[in-house]
């Protein structure tokens, strides 16, 4: 999706096979998390009457890759993604589907889906690698192309009114019923070398969430000043947009990234530290009306980084990835889930799955489902990954 224009993106995802069977890991580990305030009743009841599983998705028959990720959950069990490098989408009976892809266009990804089952996401074109943003719904015989082809295109997000946000050839856009109806705006507190990277979402009033990124010489200092920080455009349009507190303002090594907003307006993201072999990733979290830093939870327990990548719209329920870097490269990587308060937890791996493996989680929804990606690193078997009933299952590591 999206993120993938930012300057300091997320790790690559990771993809494809199907196993049914429940974790034995899940059972044995478990740590029970806090009960998630602010859910709906419905999505209360749909998460107290939810089975603990960790399950690799089945992936589409062929494709140009092995990658396979669910990126966005919706409703009646809908899971949203890409497989074997191609658009996707699996239903509740965990059955597979392709999106079309149109003539001249060789792979893709679905970002997003809202409550409704309208789904967005990007196509590649085969010239030239350009992308285009596009519309689907399940069952559809065509997708609808939202943009042209262009570089630094792709839709991050859509919400429930199916306001779709994004990027459209490196300009940040909202649309409404497939017209644009505002682009947004830098900050007006911003540098003037500011411009906006990345959109990371929209939540169900409008508000919208991206990522901007500054970088100037500064003559009196005599240096580079160089900045990378969250924007929230509030709804409508009607008021300025915010450009969000970081911890660090001015290093190069080290930039900031949005990457979910709920209903209340509560982002999260992470700050990034890459210089030679250090990779440093400090989970954050700001609130309304952001005019402080963000707060940190930090790491879970006997894990040196942790990105947050996602947020539910209603219940604080928080997911990314946890990681301990070794010689710059990400070595012990697992799916990591926070309710909100305390110290992040974990989410098991698939039973019968090797020692081995990264899990990663990128998508998390109200009625207790976290969506990501599977790779064992010693059969090299990759899978899109859902977790059912996640706050049940989510532990302390060593606990």
């Amino acid at each position: 999706m999206s993120r993938s224009m930012s300057a300091i993106a997320a790790a690559a995802v990771l993809a494809g096979l199907v196993t049914a069977a429940a974790p034995a890991s899940a059972a044995s580990a478990a740590h029970p998390a806090a009960a998630p305030t602010g859910a709906s009743a419905a999505s209360a009841a749909s998460a107290a009457a939810c089975v603990p599983d960790a399950v690799r998705l089945p992936a589409l028959p062929s494709g140009p890759w092995t990658s396979g990720v669910v990126n966005g959950l919706g409703a009646d069990g809908l899971a949203v993604g890409e497989s074997r490098g191609l658009p996707a989408y699996w239903t509740a009976d965990r059955t597979v589907h392709a999106v079309p892809l149109p003539a001249g266009f060789q792979n893709g990804s679905v970002t997003s889906v809202n409550a409704k089952g309208l789904m967005v996401g990007t196509l590649e074109r085969s010239s030239d690698r350009a992308h285009a943003a596009f519309t689907y719904r399940a069952g559809d015989a065509a997708v609808r192309l939202l943009t042209g082809a262009a570089a630094g295109t792709g839709p991050a997000g859509v919400n429930d009114a199916g306001r779709i946000v994004g990027m459209d050839a490196g300009t940040p856009k909202e649309w409404a019923n497939g017209t644009v109806v505002r682009e947004l705006p830098v900050p007006e507190d911003a540098h003037p070398s500011t411009r906006i990277v990345a959109v990371d979402g929209i939540n169900k009033r409008g508000d919208v969430l991206g990522t901007a990124h500054t970088e100037y010489e500064d003559l009196e200092d005599d240096r580079i000043v160089s900045k990378t920080f969250p924007v929230v455009w509030p709804a409508g349009g009607g008021y300025p947009p915010y450009s969000l507190p970081v911890w660090n303002e001015t290093d190069w090594t080290t930039g900031t990234e949005a990457s979910g907003i709920d209903d209340k307006g509560r982002v999260v993201g992470y700050e990034a530290e890459n210089h030679r072999e250090l990779r440093r990733r400090t989970p954050a979290v700001w609130k309304k009306p952001y005019d402080a830093p963000p707060t940190t939870p930090g790491p879970a327990t006997g894990y040196e980084t942790l990105t947050f990548e996602a947020i539910s719209p209603t219940t604080n329920a928080t997911v990314g990835t946890a990681a301990t870097f070794v010689e710059g490269y990400a070595r012990y990587v697992q799916a990591a889930y926070w309710p909100g308060t305390g110290t992040p937890l974990v989410l098991p791996n698939p039973a019968g799955a090797s020692a081995d493996v990264n899990t990663e989680a990128h998508a998390v929804s109200d009625d207790d489902r976290v969506g990501g990606s599977f790779r064992d690193l010693l059969t090299l078997t990759d899978s899109a990954m859902i977790w059912t009933c996640a706050s049940k299952q989510a532990y302390a590591p060593g606990k």
